[in-house]
């Protein structure tokens, strides 16, 4: 059995959160380096060939979301972890989408961080038990379409479900495309019959699934 340590490397732009995660784990993990922005980390991932990357969302120059994309073209064997405050179900759902196989919120990385890497080495996904369940099951179990049915939409049809999924009423969205309500509720049933939803909840996870919802990371959060 190889007494060899799996090897980690570290993205935050925040060099006292690096410096935290490093200290954290060093005892049990290789820490190979960190680095604090997206172009430095494809760079060093390619280099260094980590067992997993441990990634923040919010990182320069774009965000973690897009430099995990470049990573998992670059490195495909490498395993990214993110470990981030932002619990949104957009931002989420992406990081799976772009090929994540964990998702650590940044309050609970003493009692989460660890079992995350155990888990990901097994080739397992995780999620901190504080993502909301409808998330948690959109990534676990994401949606599937029917036979006979699509998802080719038009793009009024995309632009009423990314309202539909993060909430809004019938009356607001009508409002916001300075549309009539009757048409947003034409639109909506086309919706259901087409991609074959079946409840508000089919919805969410569809949205979830195929990127459809708004992410923006232009909120700072550390």
């Amino acid at each position: 059995m190889s007494l060899l340590k799996p090897t980690i490397l570290i993205a935050d732009d925040h060099p006292l959160v690096a410096e935290g995660l490093q200290q954290l784990l060093e005892s049990d993990f290789e820490i190979l380096g960190t680095v604090g922005n997206g172009n430095e980390l494809v760079q060093q991932a390619q280099s260094l060939r980590p067992d997993i990357v441990l990634l923040d969302a919010v990182m320069p120059p774009d965000n973690g979301f897009s430099a995990a994309r470049r990573l998992k073209e670059t490195v495909p064997h490498c395993r990214v972890i993110f470990v981030t405050m932002l619990d949104e179900p957009t931002h989420v759902s992406e990081a799976f989408r772009v090929g994540a196989r964990g998702y650590v919120l940044k309050q609970s990385i003493s009692s989460d961080l660890v079992k995350a890497m155990r888990a990901v080495l097994r080739n397992e996904q995780y999620l901190s038990p504080g993502i909301m369940g409808e998330v948690r099951e959109s990534v676990e179990y994401p949606w599937t379409k029917p036979g006979g049915f699509t998802v080719d939409l038009t793009e009024r049809q995309r632009q009423i479900l990314q309202l539909l999924s993060r909430g809004d009423s019938t009356k607001t969205i009508a409002g916001t495309l300075k549309i009539s309500p009757k048409t947003v509720l034409f639109h909506k049933t086309s919706i259901f019959r087409k991609i074959g939803l079946r409840s508000p909840s089919d919805l969410t996870k569809f949205a979830l699934t195929h990127g459809l919802t708004s992410l923006t990371t232009s909120k700072r959060k550390t």
